[in-house]
């Protein structure tokens, strides 16, 4: 009874060992390259035009509102009505326990907190390319600040 479980473990050692020696350092996985400054323009590029995007529905644009397919508020206000600047938000707080919402809660939870209750908007997905920018943009507003995640 002993000797096939002897085996099975030496099959199954030998098994994970050629694993190891054939799978060798997965490119997808490293990161040991640094950017290029080519590379670095282009992050900065899509990120920057993210905060454009964040900047107009912060500021209730409808055109971009209409297309991207939201409707941040049915009150005619703005985020900036509230927040004028957005680092009035705190992003750096989040996330944290939020009364409002009775949970702990990311960034994106109060934004559309304050879409659904403040500005009586339609709740938008917490993936989509608003919500994105609108984090992009509010994010953006406190560069450079301490991460304080937790506090009131």
């Amino acid at each position: 009874m002993k000797r096939p479980r002897k085996m099975k473990t030496i099959l199954g050692a030998s098994l994970c060992l050629l694993l190891v020696v054939t799978s060798g350092p997965n490119p997808a996985f490293a990161h040991k390259a640094k950017h290029t400054p080519e590379q670095l323009k282009a992050f900065e590029q899509v990120f920057m035009e993210q905060v454009k995007v964040g900047d107009l529905l912060f500021h209730g644009d409808e055109a971009t509102q209409k297309r991207l397919g939201v409707t941040l508020s049915n009150t005619g206000m703005a985020c900036a009505m509230c927040h004028p600047f957005a680092s009035d938000t705190h992003p750096y707080t989040f996330p944290k326990f939020q009364e409002q919402v009775n949970k702990f809660a990311p960034l994106r939870d109060m934004i559309n907190w304050c879409i659904e209750k403040a500005a009586e908007g339609e709740k938008i997905e917490t993936d989509s390319d608003a919500m994105k920018a609108l984090e992009t943009y509010i994010y953006w507003s406190t560069r450079g600040s301490k991460l304080d995640p937790g506090r009131h």
